[in-house]
Formats: structure tokens, sequence, C-alpha cells
């Protein structure tokens, strides 16, 4: 199998620390590392052009970092509200992307894109799910969003308040058991009625 040498400009999560050299496969130097401008290719100009530069670009580094620090202890605690539609089950007719979830903290005050949000799974309830926004290779803030089908509801779920369903609050246990055993027998009814 084939692999690639190059040397990290940043750090990359599960990968390495900057100024490492490290084997991946080609793919994925030559679609993300290198147009990305994260990594450089390992070979010997590159290795003095980058030891040259390296206290350089560690200086930069480190002033981002601590950019992405402050702004992450500004914006501790941040929650995003998205408005959806949604089934009488909670289920989004679609579902909540990064760029969604960009937009609604664009508008919150912090500028992200869509490539800083990272979404373990597609979000596709109603409810608050914790989501991380990578503001720096080493610095990650987590925000909570809130997916509800209006304003009143998502302030409901942000005070903890668990949100019915469509037409629940008004059904009682008793009814839904008289309703059970009615369609039971009627149930009963139809099947005698085809023999």
């Amino acid at each position: 199998m084939a692999v690639v040498e190059l040397i990290l400009l940043q750090r990359i999560e599960k990968l390495g620390q900057m100024g490492e050299v490290v084997k991946v496969k080609p793919g994925y130097a030559r679609n993300f590392l290198l147009p990305q401008k994260k990594a450089l290719r390992a070979n010997k100009a590159n290795l003095a052009t980058f030891e040259g530069q390296r206290a350089q670009l560690e200086a930069q580094n480190l002033k981002r970092r601590e950019e992405a620090e402050r702004l992450s202890e500004r914006m501790a605690g941040l929650s995003v509200v998205i408005i959806r539609q949604a089934g009488e089950s909670g289920s989004l007719y679609g579902s909540v992307s990064a760029r969604d979830i960009s937009d609604a903290c664009t508008a919150a005050g912090l500028t992200t894109n869509r490539n800083q949000v990272v979404l373990d799974q597609p979000i596709k309830t109603l409810g608050l799910t914790s989501v991380k926004l990578v503001l720096h290779p080493e610095v990650s803030l987590p925000i909570t969003v809130n997916v509800a089908r209006s304003t009143e509801e998502a302030e409901k779920q942000a005070r903890g308040e668990q949100v019915g369903l469509a037409g629940e609050e008004d059904v009682e246990p008793d009814e839904v058991l008289e309703f059970g055993a009615a369609l039971a027998e009627a149930g009963g009814d139809r099947d005698r009625d085809r023999q």
C-alpha cells in the first residue's frame, strides 16, 4: 500500500502535532491536507524551509490559539435555537445540518463556518443536542442546539420542561385502555365476519 510522508503545519486530531512527519494515504494528502495548507510534502527542501520558519509558525499558532481560548471563554454556555417543522412524534421533516448550526451561531454573535461544526450524527429530532464547535485545532467549544417547532417550545425546552406531543395532554391513560379494548373487540367482530 502506498503512503505519502508529510510535515504537519498544524495539529491534526488523531494524526499528530505541528512539525511531525507523518505517513498518510495519498488521497488524504492530495484531497485534504495539501489543499487546506495543513501539511507539506516531506522532502529535503521542505524540511529545511519548515525548520527555518518553525519559530514563526509556532508563534502564529500560539497567537491564534490564545484568541480562540479567549473567544471560547467569552462564548461559554452558548445555546442557539433552530426552528423546524416536525411530525407529531417529534421527528423532523429533514435534518439540522452543520450549515444551519453555523448560521445560528453567526446570528448569535459568534462568526463561524460550517467546517468548524462537528456533528457526530445528523440531528433529526426535536430537543436539546450538544455539539462541538472547533475554534482552533487545539480549542473546541461545546454549544447547545435547541431544535423546536416554535420559540415558545424552545423556551420550554431550555427551562428543562418536557414538551408534550400534539394532543398528548388531552388523553387520559384510562381512555387509551378503553380505546384499545374497543379496537380489539371491533377487530374480533371483523374476524368472525370473515369466517
